[in-house]
């Protein structure tokens, strides 16, 4: 191949240097063309897990990074490095992204005192961005990122030894292509990837990086702004993406912010949780990453060293099924959705947890935090819990990870009359033009939301898609009902729900509120039990009226903290209702819990006798027979 520099279709202006202005333009061009692969880094990645989102990964890290770029443009080539390290910091996500961050560290700290760069000291910079990258891990490993990384810090070093003047075309031509031969040598170095008969995904990641940056420099004006490129389409080998056991379940990350941070310490607190282990940062500010199964003994110990912040832990067995539902349809919701164990792994529902905060600390709902150990924070700690909404950004990553494995994305979020939620997943979508994703708000709490869940993913199972899909699932929310006989009212009173005030009436007249969620989605009562004796008996009864003569009903009974009574209720609703569709039994979570307190009962309804959408002669069923216990 003809190096650009002495391509004779045209002549090309040697580039001698570098400095902040022009820097910023290459690196955003690389970015771009980093963002422009991503559905084929997702479908390539195997290693060290084939979770399929790499691709994904490694894109929302060049958002976050070309955003702080064009925010803060600089001539000094120093302070746009440094901008650029902070900002790969803050976006890393993944392997991959960690690890890549970790060099982008190495160049800011070798080069942040030069106002220009020339290939010599860029060489040298590169070299400290691989030393930074590979002692980022605790066990390095050939046939990845870091061996293409390391490559192409030995191509530019031996460039500038042999070379006499400096041009940043000809040692951005030769780095590259030493870059493209270490990466197409990863599958001899790495089973996993020749088995797949794709190579390292992250390693493909740098060199679109590498190839962006270098078509920008050569195309012979620094001055222009880059566009969105085009990449040819790719078709990974059959062993891509092939579901395997795993022996830590989530891929955890969270950041670190002190002063004067022993990473060294930080590394030996964590190792032993997991493996796939990447610290990247300064003294400062720490990225972590890790899969582990258990992501709050991370966030615990990494909160010895500084504030945590950015947690997330997202789940790579879910993240492994999604190569094999291609084309389908994703049903994702909010961790306020209750969704019987069974029922969400055998329909492959997806979650984003909502945030839980008791005091200073914060746990992600049902992935840092069980059921059993909110109630237990719940009845022990002084502070009543709070919960947050989770960020658009959060909904953002979830959506983009799930848009390049499904034609089509349906969010089903709890009652938009009682939190943010809804609002927030359509604000995600809103920043994914192009992307064909759904936001539904289920009108309804707990149970409820989760049955709704539940019959979208059922639909989307049996082939139902767009419109129609759509139109089922707007069909059955207002035959989708969740009802919870609170345990301790107190709890309620805590949360802000309602006054000490009505508490002392209820407590003087002796009854217990049923809350419910209006057909608007507002959260009010569905009633009251007197007395307080026979309750779950009178819940039964209540549940029983909700239920019209000659409809087949699912149903979900859900409880906090008390499963004896919650089967009782089961038990005799089989007995009273023998042609129910369904039958299950669920711990609910903190959406209930945290207002309600233990011994709260919840009865999800859902009226079953209609095919999905309506009675309609197109309409398919799920097949589904009924499930008991």
């Amino acid at each position: 191949m003809t190096s650009p520099a002495t391509d004779n279709r045209r002549p090309i202006v040697p580039v001698r240097y570098l400095d902040g202005r022009r820097l910023s333009r290459a690196l955003r061009a690389g970015m771009l063309n980093v963002i422009a692969d991503q559905e084929r880094l997702n479908r390539i990645n195997v290693f060290p897990v084939p979770d399929g989102d790499t691709g994904t990964n490694l894109a929302l890290m060049m958002r976050t990074m070309i955003g702080a770029l064009k925010r803060k443009s600089s001539g000094h080539i120093g302070k746009t490095l440094i901008t650029a390290a902070d900002a790969a910091l803050d976006g890393a996500r993944g392997n991959s992204g960690a690890i890549l961050a970790q060099f982008f560290q190495g160049l800011c700290d070798s080069a942040a005192e030069y106002p220009v760069l020339n290939t010599r000291q860029f060489s040298t910079a590169v070299a400290s961005g691989a030393q930074y990258a590979a002692q980022a891990l605790q066990e390095p490993v050939e046939g990845t990122i870091l061996t293409v990384l390391r490559d192409y810090s030995h191509a530019v070093a031996n460039w500038c030894e042999k070379q006499s003047g400096p041009d940043y075309i000809a040692l951005l031509h030769h780095g590259l292509q030493q870059a493209k031969r270490s990466l197409a040598n990863t599958p001899k170095q790495l089973a996993v990837l020749r088995k797949a008969g794709v190579v390292d995904a992250g390693g493909q990641g740098f060199v679109d990086l590498l190839q962006g940056i270098h078509d920008f420099v050569a195309s012979g004006s620094l001055r222009q702004h880059p566009d969105l490129p085009e990449i040819e389409d790719y078709e990974p080998g059959p062993g891509a993406g092939e579901v395997e056991d795993l022996e830590y379940r989530y891929c955890t990350e969270c950041m670190v912010n002190g002063t004067q941070i022993d990473r060294r310490k930080l590394r030996e607190q964590i190792s032993e949780l997991g493996n796939s282990m990447v610290i990247a940062g300064t003294h400062s500010k720490v990225k972590i990453h890790i899969h582990v199964n258990y992501p709050q003994d991370v966030f615990e110990r990494a909160g010895k060293f500084g504030r945590v912040s950015a947690s997330k832990a997202d789940d790579m067995h879910k993240q492994q099924l999604s190569f094999h539902a291609r084309g389908k349809v994703a049903v994702i919701a909010d961790s306020a959705a209750d969704i019987p164990d069974d029922q969400f792994e055998k329909l492959n529902i997806h979650m984003v947890p909502v945030q839980l905060h008791f005091g200073n600390r914060t746990y992600l709902d049902k992935v840092s935090i069980t059921s059993e150990e909110f109630l237990a924070l719940l009845e022990s700690h002084p502070e009543h819990p709070q919960t947050s909404q989770p960020a658009p950004g959060d909904f953002r990553r979830q959506f983009q990870f799930l848009c390049s494995h499904y034609a089509e994305v349906i969010s089903i979020s709890v009652t938009g009359a009682g939190s943010g939620t809804y609002q927030a997943a359509l604000a995600a979508a809103r920043r994914l033009p192009g992307k064909s994703i759904t936001c539904i708000d289920s009108r309804n709490i707990s149970i409820g939301e989760g049955l709704v869940a539940m019959y979208a993913a059922e639909c989307a199972q049996a082939g139902l898609d767009g419109d129609r899909l759509v139109r089922a699932i707007e069909d059955i929310i207002p035959k989708t009902h969740a009802y919870a006989l609170l345990g301790d009212i107190e709890y309620t009173v805590r949360g802000g729900r309602i006054s000490r005030r009505i508490k002392q009436v209820a407590g003087l007249l002796r009854i217990s509120p049923i809350i419910t969620a209006a057909r608007d989605g507002k959260v009010t009562l569905a009633g009251f039990l007197p007395g307080r004796t026979g309750l779950d008996r009178k819940f039964h009864r209540f549940a029983c009226r909700k239920m019209k003569p000659g409809k087949i009903y699912r149903v979900v009974v859900g409880h906090v903290g008390c499963p004896e009574r919650a089967n009782r209720l089961l038990e005799s609703l089989l007995r009273s209702r023998p042609d129910l569709h369904s039958i299950h039994l669920c711990e609910v979570g903190s959406g209930i819990a945290c207002h309600g307190g233990p011994g709260t009962l919840v009865l999800g309804v859902q009226e079953y006798d209609l095919q999905p959408g309506d009675s309609g002669a197109d309409r398919q069923s799920p097949a589904d027979e009924p499930n008991g216990l």
